[in-house]
């Protein structure tokens, strides 16, 4: 089995000197691209992966939540640069508008900004309103849902059946696992993305529980790489 890291990705920022957290800096971001472009990594779409059973030894999932314009304007360019591919996720209800579920300081993507991109981006869900899955019911589940395909038909949105999970949270304990993970498969979604800061095993064991590594501002280049070949970071 090959051991496939996925990355995550939020907010990118011109202040180098701001770099944290969820933000960074689009001159770390630059050189972590830089990176894996050098040292001969092969990016992918999880639409790829779905006829694929062994990827190459230097493979790398990119992944992008929200779809902030900050995206766009940096990331956007820099992907295009080093020839990566990427998945940008989306939280419906808040296209045009601002991340309410945050601060409400970051502008989201129009829908034409969206329908722009180049091919090198897959789009992918990142629900409706950007809540916690655990705790809503199965049937707020199922409306969320619903509205997810209203708004991308209405749209003419090109997205594929990938769900990254808002805050990586989802049930799970049975029954309500169970029921959510039918929900799932009733909409025909392939591949649901958590956290967990784990490479994952390829093929996926579980495609309903893909863990991501979360790529922090602050981290150094050594760090990145380090995070890239093992995961999650105990000792620093």
């Amino acid at each position: 089995m090959n051991r496939l890291p996925i990355l995550m990705y939020h907010n990118v920022i011109p202040n180098q000197a701001l770099s944290s957290g969820l933000s960074i800096a689009a001159q770390n971001l630059e050189s972590q691209f830089s990176y894996l472009m050098e040292a001969g990594f092969t990016s992918f779409h999880f639409s790829d992966l779905e006829s694929k059973t062994i990827l190459p030894k230097k493979s790398v999932v990119i992944t992008f939540d929200d779809v902030t314009v900050n995206q766009l304007i940096y990331a956007v360019p820099l992907l295009k640069k080093y020839h990566l591919k990427a998945t940008f996720f989306v939280p419906l209800a808040y296209l045009g508008k601002a991340d309410l579920w945050n601060q409400g300081k970051e502008p989201i993507m129009t829908v034409e900004q969206l329908q722009q991109l180049d091919d090198n981006i897959e789009l992918g869900l990142h629900s409706y309103a950007h809540n916690k899955y655990a705790a809503m019911s199965e049937a707020e589940i199922m409306q969320d849902f619903e509205k997810c395909f209203a708004t991308i038909a209405q749209n003419k949105l090109k997205v594929a059946p990938i769900l990254a999970y808002p805050y990586g949270n989802y049930p799970k304990k049975d029954p309500q696992k169970t029921r959510f993970v039918s929900i799932l498969k009733q909409h025909s979604i392939a591949f649901g993305l958590r956290i967990g800061n784990k490479r994952n095993r390829f093929p996926f064991q579980n495609p309903y529980e893909i863990t991501r590594i979360d790529i922090k501002g602050q981290d150094s280049l050594l760090r990145f790489k380090l995070k890239l070949r093992f995961g999650k970071l105990k000792l620093f």
